[in-house]
């Protein structure tokens, strides 16, 4: 599959497409900012090119790849999640990006859960994991969210990270987790719906 050729997911408030270089401004000023500093960043603008450039060669040599996530109503860019595995990746990650001032919407579960649902029934992946900086909470309380579990045994990137595995294809089928992140995104959805307490991606 050439990168041309990614799909477009939908969700109810979402499009998830490819990204293109219309995209790369708010790709660039993520990662020059602090909110990257979990995911290797502040990134100098040669890298940050550099890491764009391998995010859309991904889709290329791998067939999946990281899609960016669009408002439905808006068309704004408001992060990227998908599949992810660059060369020394011990295994297939699920991966996200929620771009500064975008976080506590939900976004990020509502589109990571259509990025892994995609990826296990129309591209047969039969498991994944998310490796995560230990002290990025944020992100590891959405993975607990979609029902990862930390995976000592698994190898990790380099050691620092934590590997966290996503629950099998088969328990996810009319569970009640599926239910419990159907029935979120759904309260997200609601415009009463005002969270309160810590942001949640």
């Amino acid at each position: 599959m050439g990168h041309r050729d990614i799909p477009v997911l939908e969700t109810k408030r979402l499009v998830l497409r490819g990204p293109s270089a219309d995209d790369y401004p708010n790709f660039k000023a993520t990662f020059a900012s602090y909110r990257s500093r979990f995911m290797g960043g502040p990134l100098t603008p040669y890298e940050t090119w550099m890491l764009y450039a391998a995010e859309i060669g991904h889709w290329e040599i791998r067939g999946f790849g990281m899609w960016m996530i669009h408002d439905k109503a808006t068309d704004e860019a408001l992060g990227m999640a998908g599949g992810w595995q660059p060369a020394a990746w011990p295994e297939r990650e699920i991966a996200w990006i929620i771009f500064p001032g975008k976080g506590g919407q939900g976004y990020g579960l509502e589109a990571t859960d259509a990025c892994r649902r995609y990826l296990y029934v129309e591209q047969g992946w039969d498991g994944a994991v998310s490796y995560l900086d230990p002290k990025d909470l944020a992100s590891i309380r959405l993975a607990e969210r979609l029902g990862c579990k930390r995976d000592d045994a698994a190898k990790t990137i380099d050691n620092n990270d934590s590997a966290y595995r996503h629950p099998v294809p088969g328990a996810l089928k009319n569970s009640q987790l599926a239910d419990g992140i159907a029935l979120e995104i759904a309260h997200y959805a609601d415009p009463a719906f005002k969270p309160e307490g810590w942001a949640l991606d």
